[in-house]
C-alpha cells in the first residue's frame, strides 16, 4: 500500500508544479513547495495515527464475524439442531443490519458518535463485541449460541461506517480512496490470519476442560478486549480538537478539508439531511452496489474452508490453504486501487472485478480436477474483495454534507448486508446454488455501477454547463446543498 500513498504525492506534486510553472507563480513557487511539503507530513502524520489502530479494530471485528464458521461446533456440545448451525450465522447479520443505520443516525441526533466522540464510541463497541466474543466460547445450548450471535451483530455495526466517516473528517475525497482500501484490507488479512488461528488454537482441545473450538473464541474475545483498551488511548478525536496534530497542523486540516467542497466545521443535525440521504437515488445505488457484493463477499469468506475441504483436503489442510487466496485478495486491492488512483476511474475497475469473480465461480463450477477448482477460488477471491474495497468508499467521497454522508455510509452497509443474511442458508448442494447465486449477484452489481457511472458523469455535465462565475459558494448554500451542488464534482 505504500506505493498507493506515494503515487497520491506524485499526483499532487504534478498537480501543484502544473499551477506554479507560469511567470505570474514562478514567485510563490518556493511557498507552495513549503506547504505541499508540509501537506504531506500532516496526511503521514493522519495516516500514522488512523491506519494501524482503526484496521486492526476491523480485522477483529471481520474475524469475529468469519471465526464462527470456521470452527466445528460439535451439535452434541450444544443441542444444536440440523440447521441451526447456519441460522446463528444468519442471525448476526440480521442484527447488524437492523443496527446499522441507528448506530450513524442516533450519533447525530441523540447519543453516540456525535455527542461521544469517537475516542469513547469506536473502543466501547470494540470492548463489547470482545466480551460477547468470549461469551459465545462459554455458551452450552442452542438459545444462548443464538442470542450471542446476535448481540456480536448489534454491537459490530457501528464500527465500519464509524470508521468511513471519521476518514471523511480528516482526509479530502481523493485521500480517502486508498485509505479505506487499506482500512478493508483488514478483511483479506482476517481471512488469512483466520484459517492460521483456527488451526493454532484449535490444538488447545482439552486444555482447562474446554473444547478447542472454545479456546478459539475466549483467546479472540480477550484479544479484543486488550486492544480496545488500548484503542481508548490511540483513536482521534474529531479533527478540529485533535490534540495529536498541532494548532496549525489542524487549521491546515481544516482549510483543506474547507476548500475541498466540504465544509470542515460542525454541522448542525437536521433530519432534513436524512431525508436527503433515503430519497437520492445515488446513494440507493451505492447500497444495492454493494447488495450485490455482499452475498459473494460473506458467502465465500464464511464458507471458503469447506468449499476447499470439499476439494478432497483434509479440514486442518482447508484452514491452511485459505491463506493464499485471502493474500492474493489483499495482494489484488492493492493494484486496483493504485490503478483507480492512477486513472482516476473507479466504476470500470469495479465492473472488471465483478467479472473476474464470476470467471473464478465459473470454473468452481465446471472445473473436475481440485487444481483447477482451487485456482477458482483464487479468482473469486481476488475478484470479489477488490470490488468490495472499491466501492465501500465511493459514498464518502461522492456524498456531501456530514449528516448525508453518515446516513449514506450506514444505508450502503445495511441494504449490503441484506443479502449477506442469505448467504449462510445456501450452504450444501456442493456450494453450486450459492455459487450460482453469487454469479448472479455480479451481473446484478455490474448493471448498478454502469448505473451509477452513466448518472455521475451525466451530473457533472449538467454543472459544468449551469457553471458561472457568479457561481455561489456560501458554506450554508454548500451545506444545504450537499453535493447537489454547483461546484462539487462526482468521482466514477
Amino acid at each position: 500500500m505504500s506505493e498507493i500513498l506515494q503515487h497520491e504525492k506524485e499526483k499532487e506534486e504534478d498537480r501543484v508544479a502544473s499551477e506554479s510553472s507560469s511567470p505570474a507563480n514562478l514567485e510563490g513557487s518556493l511557498d507552495t513547495a513549503a506547504r505541499q511539503q508540509a501537506d504531506h507530513h500532516l496526511v503521514r502524520k493522519i495516516d500514522s495515527r488512523l491506519l494501524p489502530i482503526l484496521t486492526l479494530l476491523y480485522l477483529l471485528s471481520f474475524l469475529d464475524r468469519i471465526m464462527n464458521s470456521r470452527v466445528p461446533l460439535p451439535t452434541q456440545d450444544l443441542k444444536l439442531s440440523a440447521p441451526a448451525y447456519n441460522t446463528s450465522l444468519a442471525l448476526y447479520f440480521i442484527a447488524y443490519v437492523l443496527f446499522e443505520v441507528p448506530s450513524n443516525v442516533i450519533p447525530f441526533s441523540f447519543l453516540p458518535l456525535k455527542r461521544f466522540d469517537p475516542q469513547f464510541w469506536l473502543p466501547s463497541l470494540t470492548l463489547v463485541w470482545g466480551i460477547v466474543s468470549v461469551c459465545q466460547g462459554l455458551v452450552t445450548n442452542q438459545a444462548g449460541l443464538f442470542g450471542i450471535r446476535f448481540l456480536l451483530g448489534a454491537t459490530e455495526a457501528g464500527l465500519f461506517p464509524g470508521v468511513i466517516y471519521l476518514f471523511s473528517v480528516y482526509y479530502i475525497r481523493r485521500e480517502r480512496r486508498a485509505r479505506v482500501a487499506i482500512f478493508f484490507g483488514g478483511a483479506a488479512l482476517a481471512g488469512a490470519f483466520g484459517g492460521i488461528l483456527a488451526f493454532a488454537i484449535g490444538k488447545m482441545e482439552g486444555i482447562g476442560g474446554r473444547r478447542g473450538w472454545q479456546w478459539i473464541f475466549i483467546l479472540e474475545g480477550l484479544l479484543t478486549i486488550l486492544v480496545s483498551l488500548i484503542a481508548y488511548f490511540v483513536v482521534p478525536t474529531w479533527s478540529y480538537k485533535a490534540k495529536f496534530l498541532t494548532e496549525l497542523e489542524r487549521e491546515r486540516l481544516l482549510s483543506k478539508l474547507d476548500g475541498d467542497t466540504d465544509p470542515a466545521h460542525k454541522e448542525p443535525f437536521r433530519w432534513v439531511y436524512v431525508k436527503q440521504a433515503f430519497t437520492d437515488h445515488l446513494v440507493w445505488g451505492y447500497a444495492l452496489l454493494f447488495h450485490g457484493y455482499a452475498f459473494a463477499l460473506y458467502s465465500l469468506s464464511l464458507f471458503m474452508p469447506t468449499i476447499i475441504a470439499d476439494l478432497g483436503f483434509q479440514s486442518w489442510q482447508a484452514q491452511l490453504l485459505t491463506v493464499p487466496p485471502n493474500t492474493l485478495a489483499a495482494l489484488s486491492i492493492a493494484l486496483a486501487v493504485w490503478l483507480s488512483i492512477r486513472c482516476e476511474c473507479r466504476a470500470i475497475l469495479i465492473i472488471i472485478a465483478a467479472v473476474v469473480a464470476i470467471i473464478g465461480y465459473i470454473v468452481l463450477l465446471t472445473a473436475t480436477k481440485p487444481g483447477a477448482q482451487y485456482a477458482g477460488v483464487h479468482l473469486a477471491a481476488a475478484g470479489v474483495y477488490t470490488g468490495n474495497a472499491l466501492l465501500l468508499s465511493w459514498p464518502g467521497e461522492n456524498v456531501a454534507g456530514q449528516t448525508k454522508r453518515a446516513v449514506a455510509v450506514a444505508m450502503q452497509i445495511t441494504f449490503g448486508d441484506i443479502g449477506a443474511i442469505a448467504g449462510p442458508n445456501f450452504a450444501g448442494h456442493d456450494y453450486r446454488k450459492p455459487h450460482i447465486i453469487a454469479i448472479g449477484y455480479l451481473l446484478f452489481s455490474i448493471i448498478v455501477a454502469s448505473y451509477l457511472r452513466f448518472w455521475l458523469a451525466r451530473d457533472n455535465k449538467d454543472k459544468d454547463a449551469k457553471m458561472t462565475e457568479e457561481s455561489a459558494e456560501s458554506i450554508k448554500d454548500r451545506q444545504r446543498l450537499g453535493d447537489r451542488h454547483i461546484l462539487y464534482r462526482y468521482v466514477y
